[in-house]
């Protein structure tokens, strides 16, 4: 049997935490930009999210790191409100290497599932084969093993 551990970090696009990116972007095997459809301001901050984590994940190889974006909130208003189209972002990501693109409603549930699954795809291709956090770890826990704790 084998384990496969999905570990996200949101850091909600805040500026405060991008002064630990080296201690959340280290060893990432992608990285899922995120912005709101309605705030321009969300979008516009693609490019210095996008440079700050390859700046401090340091990727062995830039240009070929693996970046999902999704614009999310696009239920919001019935799309009245919209400010980002959907051609505005998928020119960003073909700019960036042709990143993978979604547009979700995370209060809907659309389309988040098929992002999600993309990104732990995305993830597992990416995977190195001795990322130094795993080190020395089981591949999986025996199911006779007793468990305890909490169920998060």
């Amino acid at each position: 049997m084998c384990v496969l551990w999905l570990q996200i970090w949101d850091t909600a696009g805040q500026e405060r935490f991008q002064s630990l990116g080296v201690a959340f972007y280290r060893g990432a095997d992608c990285c899922v930009l995120v912005y709101d459809v309605n705030v321009m301001r969300s979008f516009d901050t693609l490019d210095n999210w996008h440079e700050e984590f390859l700046k401090q994940a340091n990727p062995a190889d830039p240009k070929t790191f693996p970046f999902i974006l999704l614009g999310n909130k696009i239920d919001i208003d019935g799309g009245n409100s919209r400010v980002v189209s959907e051609k505005k972002a998928k020119e960003w990501c073909a700019s960036k290497g042709n990143i993978l693109y979604f547009e979700t409603s995370a209060k809907e549930d659309y389309n988040v599932d098929a992002a999600f699954l993309s990104i732990a795809k995305t993830a597992l291709a990416n995977e190195h084969e001795q990322d130094i956090y795993f080190q020395g770890m089981p591949e999986a826990v025996p199911d006779t093993e007793p468990r305890g704790g909490c169920a998060c």
